[in-house]
């Protein structure tokens, strides 16, 4: 399409060239589900997030009066030539809830008010009005540990050295090392004997010394602070570090911290994070914290027969939040889990949750890979939800590989060919039928069915898992096989993650679990840095221009002046989410000027940050251990990203594959490998999917045991060797349901990933 059309029937966009986009026009149809698929890396995102969601966010921002514009992050406009029938748009991704220890999943997903009104209404003894049953309200929260459930305190033994005397320093904590200020503050207060060790001090004196709380001082020396006033050390310290602790501390004093630290459950109210008060208001035998203490599939099922006219709207209210989480597969939660403990994948769909209850309507919801950690019988009602926010008269739009999404739009932009500069064309529009007969790579991948192991390679012995119980496991004994592909499978929640990736390990520490757990360095650490490759292409710029190779890093003498190295410049809104805009001194390229004034092959070392690794093994073809590195992150599906993209902007499964990356690089003997892995296709095209099985088919033949954690029907068909738990998920899952081939699992009755199997290696629809 020409991008031209009834701006109230359909989105509008012409000539967007944002990133790798290439003069993309076209129109996405209104009150309709439109997924965007194509490759990893072929410029979905680009359209979809960074086009139609930037610019329609930007306007919304527009709209505001000056007052209040002046305070919001000033968003750059996409680079596209226009747009036309844009309305409020609502960005669902997947990033992390921020580590708020005040908000949990009843709080995420806005049951907690009702749950609170419900309580209110008819909970005996009643505790007050609403807030009254709230943690995060002074009404309701616990005084001891002001609603979060848990204490920090100092361990004094790990802080005091009692052999040693004041002069000689007895606190070991940096900050109050002899001569420092805090020091100064016990060591002129003129209460002590600083010559005496802190062992023959009288219990008065210790108390004092420990404890004392703003003594007002007879005789200081002159060179106490003018106060006159003394704190103990561990009064100074719980009211500068634990009480208020500084956003802003060095990576040492950090650590010492949390040597000298401790956390553990509130003394006073067990971790049920609301008074005495709240805690004694029962219905039916059960508190407020009870309700909440529950798994999602636990409390609707206690719903079911509840019944108070009283409070009937709300009780319907609760009901539809938790049928809602339970559609999507997030049964098996607690509600009194923090949010800050959810994978990307869950936050997405507790956000999911939140807009399902919404009155508004004609509003364009903007979903990134909602399938993500999802079995394909979750991403059936995950589809559900999809359309049910459609028929409320609303526009979805879903960046997506998942077949079974696909299958259920109404159109569906194909994004291809390539990724990166290969990409960014548009390359079919049309319904799904359409697409599977359109010859374009995901057409005809959607077109092919399942092809299932039949013949497994043979396994070289094994390992016994015996009395698997960690989490929801429920003790079961299952031999792993040695040699071949293993696949995990289960529903979310069913224990697979358990089995393979703690309980497997325990029991036999050969295994390397390459896993999903946040890459330290944040936006300071890149692909490049990870691989251990930085320092390399430094020292290339190095020898080219005579500067140090500190000059080429961008946290060292590189680094711009403006943002420090970061690229951006971010803006703090209070409650709402950081913004993030691009520097106006380096435009994002993150050094400064002498750095970008050095060239290799007509290329800066911020040039050789925004390549891919084909681009970066070809320009530093002659240093082997560079180029052979790039060719690991190609193999293992990334060769789509910059290499000098910040960690943090990585998927879960980006990340873990980075991880396989490094650790291949470095393997010398694939007979002696033992790996275990996370859901690694986490965000890949079913041809990209496809690469990673012939990897995993190399590694296998090589020798390696590879055991994985899958969802992908296109990996659990390939494998030798398929461990099903569930049934379901939470206290519902934890059983072994089946052992043995994927051809055979098919067949299994009793399991949900056979059922899934069965269809998807049967004729495509």
């Amino acid at each position: 399409m020409n991008g031209m059309g009834d701006p109230g029937e359909c989105i509008g966009v012409v000539g967007a060239a944002t990133n790798n986009l290439r003069d993309v026009s076209l129109a996405v149809p209104k009150k309709a589900l439109t997924v965007f698929t194509g490759v990893s890396g072929s410029g979905k995102s680009s359209l979809v997030l960074d086009t139609i969601a930037a610019e329609a966010q930007r306007l919304v921002n527009d709209s505001y009066p000056s007052f209040v514009r002046n305070r919001l992050p000033q968003l750059a406009a996409p680079e596209v030539q226009s747009m036309s029938g844009l309305t409020f748009t609502a960005l669902i991704d997947q990033r992390r809830f921020t580590g708020n220890a005040r908000s949990t999943v009843a709080t995420a997903s806005d049951v907690a008010p009702l749950l609170r009104l419900v309580f209110s209404r008819i909970g005996e003894p009643n505790a007050g009005y609403s807030p009254a049953y709230s943690f995060n309200d002074p009404s309701g929260m616990c005084p001891a540990c002001e609603g979060l459930g848990t204490v920090v305190d100092i361990d004094v033994e790990a802080l005091i050295d009692p052999e040693k005397n004041i002069d000689e320093g007895p606190v070991r904590f940096s900050q109050f090392r002899p001569g420092v200020y805090r020091w100064k503050r016990f060591a002129y207060c003129g209460l002590f004997d600083r010559k005496k060790p802190l062992k023959d001090y009288t219990e008065e004196e210790m108390d004092l010394f420990l404890y004392a709380d703003q003594v007002k001082l007879p005789d200081p020396d002159p060179r106490f602070p003018k106060t006159a006033r003394f704190d103990g050390v561990v009064t100074r310290m719980r009211d500068v570090y634990v009480k208020n602790r500084p956003s802003k501390i060095s990576k040492p004093v950090r650590e010492e911290l949390d040597r000298l630290t401790e956390q553990r459950v509130c003394p006073e109210c067990g971790g049920a994070r609301v008074n005495a008060a709240a805690r004694a208001s029962l219905i039916e035998g059960r508190s407020i914290v009870d309700w909440t203490a529950m798994s999602v599939s636990e409390l609707r099922r206690l719903l079911d027969g509840f019944e108070d006219a009283r409070v009937e709207p709300a009780v319907a209210g609760i009901r539809r939040s938790l049928d809602a989480l339970l559609s999507v597969g997030l049964g098996y939660l607690s509600l009194d889990r923090e949010s800050s403990t959810l994978s990307g994948g869950e936050a997405q769909r507790v956000k999911i949750v939140r807009h399902l209850g919404s009155a508004l309507t004609d509003v364009t919801y903007v979903f990134d890979e909602p399938s993500t950690g999802l079995h394909p019988a979750d991403v059936q009602r995950l589809n559900q939800l999809l359309i049910r926010l459609r028929d409320a008269g609303n526009t979805v739009l879903v960046v997506e590989h998942h077949p079974q999404v696909i299958r259920v739009a109404d159109h569906v932009v194909d994004m291809g060919p390539g990724a990166g500069s290969h990409g960014g064309l548009v390359q079919f529009e049309g319904t799904p039928a359409q697409l599977r007969e359109s010859g374009t790579l995901t057409g005809r991948l959607l077109a092919r069915p399942l092809r299932l192991t039949h013949a497994p390679r043979a396994a070289r012995g094994e390992v016994l898992v015996s009395g698997a119980s960690t989490h929801n496991l429920t003790g079961f004994d299952v031999s792993v096989p040695l040699g071949v592909l293993t696949a995990v499978t289960g529903v979310a929640g069913s224990g697979k993650s358990s089995f393979a990736t703690e309980e497997l390990p325990r029991q036999h520490p050969e295994f390397t679990v390459v896993g999903q757990d946040p890459l330290r360095g944040g936006v300071r650490s890149t692909p490049l840095s990870v691989l251990g490759v930085a320092d390399e292409v430094r020292a290339a710029f190095s020898e080219a221009s005579g500067l140090e190779p500190a000059w080429f890093s961008f946290n060292s003498k590189g680094a711009c002046p403006g943002c420090r190295g970061k690229g951006y410049i971010t803006t703090e809104l209070a409650f709402l989410d950081d913004v993030a805009t691009p520097c106006e001194v380096c435009g994002g390229e993150r050094f400064n000027e002498r750095a970008l004034s050095v060239r290799i092959d007509g290329r800066t070392v911020a040039d050789v940050l925004r390549m891919t690794a084909e681009g970066v093994a070809q320009l530093f073809a002659e240093r082997d251990g560079i180029a052979a590195k790039m060719r690991w992150l190609d193999r293992v599906g990334l060769g789509y990203i910059s290499v000098g993209q910040s960690l943090d902007t990585l998927s879960g499964g980006e990340k873990q594959r980075l991880l396989l990356a490094k650790h291949l690089s470095g393997v010398t003997d694939l007979s002696s490998e033992r790996i275990v892995l996370d859901e690694p296709t986490t965000g890949l095209h079913p041809s990209d999917v496809d690469r990673i099985n012939a990897l995993f088919a190399e590694l296998v033949e090589g020798g390696a045991t590879l055991v994985v954690v899958e969802h992908n029907l296109r990996v659990v068909a390939e494998a030798d060797h398929v461990v099903d738990i569930g049934p379901g998920a939470g206290a519902d899952g934890g059983r072994l349901v089946f052992t043995g081939p994927p051809a055979a699992l098919a067949e299994n009755p009793d399991s949900l990933t056979g059922a899934a199997l069965r269809i998807a290696s049967g004729a495509a629809r």
